[in-house]
């Protein structure tokens, strides 16, 4: 089991300077095929835009798109050429309103996709609402990369955040490719105060542990007394304290009940991550 073919999404030379790199090191770790994908977002023109939008001003933004394409191609191209893995770029155009769709058609023919931490100094919503398509709809786990920091390593020191959710499950499988080289794997979880969920946990939170064993990865378990902090914040902390290089979770969920759980744990995450997690769902 391994992944062979990775996908990372550039949506700006910032983004793409600090994501290449991550994509190369784990192409190189794999042998795998790696896509560099930028789409161009064709607005679309409703009466109240097309009234404060001249063509010049959206020939103008169509511009200034390719032109970001074009710069991105170059960083992936420089980083990429002398590898021994082999590269591919791929540029799409889409409506903006189609964009996280278009991109989760794309990732669901890859093993793993690799996305970039949203900037918390952009306030507009497509975004986030482009990054929870691709991680909800794909089908393909996800490895967000934090704003901040470089990360040499990526799975040597593993973290799951268990929720005995078929969510959570999911990524630990997803996520075995990257821990069969781990020096330490941890199965972590949180305990609440419904003693029947939290014996669920302790059973299964430990059978997963022996599940991993049998695949040659060291795993051991632990948990924490949830207090005031939100799920979230006691991964985060766990993850510092441990020195994991990865966080590995369920992400949403696929029922009312566990998207309020695990749905805000995600979103969480999703903002204060020091640490690369990858998601499935």
């Amino acid at each position: 089991m391994s992944y062979k073919t990775l996908l990372v999404c550039l949506n700006s030379e910032a983004e793409a300077k600090r994501l290449i790199p991550v994509a190369c090191q784990l192409a190189n770790q794999f042998d795998a095929h790696l896509i560099g994908l930028y789409s161009i977002q064709n607005l679309e023109i409703y009466a109240s835009i097309s009234m404060q939008l001249s063509s010049d001003a959206l020939a103008q933004l169509q511009s200034n798109q390719q032109a970001t394409a074009l710069e991105i191609k170059k960083l992936f191209d420089h980083h990429t050429h002398h590898q021994s893995f082999v590269s591919e770029w791929r540029q799409i155009e889409t409506s903006t309103a189609a964009t996280g769709e278009r991109l989760a058609e794309q990732a669901r023919c890859a093993d793993l996709v690799i996305m970039s931490q949203l900037d918390p100094e952009h306030n507009h919503p497509g975004p986030a609402a482009i990054m929870r398509r691709v991680i909800e709809h794909s089908g393909r786990p996800v490895l967000v990369v934090p704003l901040f920091g470089t990360f040499d390593t990526i799975g040597k020191r593993t973290l799951i955040g268990w929720s005995g959710t078929r969510e959570s499950a999911r990524a630990v499988h997803d996520a075995i490719p990257l821990m069969l080289e781990s020096i330490n794997t941890q199965v972590f979880w949180v305990i609440g105060a419904d003693t029947e969920q939290d014996d669920l946990m302790e059973h299964t939170g430990h059978e997963t542990a022996r599940c991993l064993n049998r695949h040659g990865i060291t795993a051991s378990v632990s948990h924490r007394a949830r207090g005031d902090a939100p799920v979230g914040d006691e991964l985060l902390n766990e993850a510092s304290d441990s020195g994991a290089d990865l966080i590995v979770t369920g992400a949403y969920g696929h029922s009312r009940l566990y998207d309020l759980v695990i749905g805000a744990t995600t979103s969480h995450l999703l903002k204060y991550m020091t640490t690369p997690v990858l998601f499935s769902a």
